[in-house]
């Protein structure tokens, strides 16, 4: 028979669990970070926070310029403009040429979440007007403010 040699002697010490080395950062050290995170955030901010309002603007001229053309395909359809926005999504009149929906979805309201304006005949367009009036909701103004029209 064969004898079974054990894993470790009586008289050889134990292997001594090795301490893990502390690994991380001190309070000092996270209180630098957060200081010049707070000192980058002081100075970009106020950048990024003045090109919300004209990304906005760019945004509302986008949804017009869409609405111009869908406005511009029911018209090739039916032979003549809608007479609301809804008429782009919903064939109210029952008319048999209408071939829509010609937007997906529901009628977009402007980036501040007001409805875009149409008028038929319009005041500066022969066929129709189409605008925003921008952040304030009232008619003229500036930056934000400004009205974001098509003509």
């Amino acid at each position: 028979m064969k004898s079974v040699k054990p894993l470790s002697s009586p008289t050889q010490p134990k292997p001594s669990m090795k301490r893990a080395s502390a690994s991380g950062f001190t309070l000092i050290e996270l209180l630098i970070v957060m200081a010049i995170i707070g000192v980058l955030a002081a100075l970009v901010g106020p950048k990024l926070f003045g090109k919300l309002g004209s990304s906005k603007q760019g945004a509302a001229a986008a949804q017009i310029s869409m609405m111009e053309s869908s406005l511009d395909s029911y018209r090739l359809d039916i032979g003549r403009y809608p007479r609301t926005l809804e008429g782009l999504r919903k064939n109210s009149d029952g008319n048999k040429l209408w071939d829509g929906p010609y937007i997906k979805k529901s009628v977009p309201l402007d980036p501040w979440g007001n409805p875009y304006h149409y008028a038929r005949p319009g005041k500066h367009n022969n066929d129709f007007d189409l605008y925003s009036l921008g952040a304030d909701g009232r008619e003229g103004g500036e930056s934000e403010d400004a009205d974001v029209v098509n003509w």
